[in-house]
């Protein structure tokens, strides 16, 4: 073989194996990129006060608020839909929070508006939600001065405001488990990445090999 051979058989080699390593890498950074955290809508309940009565009426509206709206989105992929159809039943919300405020015999005030509001950052498995303004049902009731809690309604994934608030039913089960899921995938990155290694030394034994054949 003439060394204008050898060249382009040596160009074809590293080529190939450039190739396999952009193969690998762009899955991953692409899964990275998949989430975007301003696409959703929050729910945020600001109770009237701390007192037990205000408190439960906050966990029953809570309840039945998530429980609706989530009826409602879960079946759209896109936030421009679930703002139309949450738009749509503001009216259906104001009769809940009527309704629980009625139970118990309280004649508070209420408001309730889709708008841009202030959160803290918060932490949920291996996401992390900035602070600052974002879109969200605003439930305010009476003075608005008791504990508050908030929710990602769309896309659904309500988790407490680890602040302030009390948890959902069988919340603490569901963040272990969330745990407990984020180290399993964390120890099959690990996995994934000996096999990379383990797979790129091949191909550069192979490499090697197929050289000195070439110049031998």
């Amino acid at each position: 073989m003439n060394r204008k051979a050898r060249i382009y058989t040596l160009i074809g080699l590293i080529i190939l194996v450039l190739s396999w390593e952009a193969h690998v890498i762009m899955p991953a950074q692409a899964g990275e990129e998949n989430y975007i955290a301003d696409e959703s809508i929050r729910l945020r309940i600001l109770a009237n006060s701390n007192s037990a009565v205000d408190q439960q009426v906050k966990q029953d509206i809570r309840d039945e608020v998530n429980a609706h709206i989530t009826e409602l989105v879960e079946v759209f992929d896109d936030v421009e839909h679930a703002r139309e159809v949450i738009n749509e039943n503001i009216d259906g919300l104001n009769h809940i929070v009527e309704s629980k405020l009625a139970e118990v015999g309280s004649n508070n005030s209420f408001n309730i508006s889709l708008q841009k509001t202030n959160f803290p950052t918060k932490l949920y498995g291996s996401r992390v939600y900035p602070a600052g303004e974002y879109e969200a049902v605003l439930i305010e009731i009476g003075d608005g001065q008791g504990d508050n809690w908030w929710c990602v309604l769309f896309p659904p994934l309500c988790f407490l405001d680890f602040n302030n608030g009390d948890a959902v039913a069988h919340e603490a089960e569901e963040k272990e488990e969330a745990v407990e899921k984020e180290e399993q995938e964390q120890e099959e990155i690990e996995e994934d990445d000996e096999d990379e290694v383990k797979v790129s030394f091949f191909i550069v034994d192979v490499f090697t090999s197929l050289w000195d054949r070439i110049t031998g």
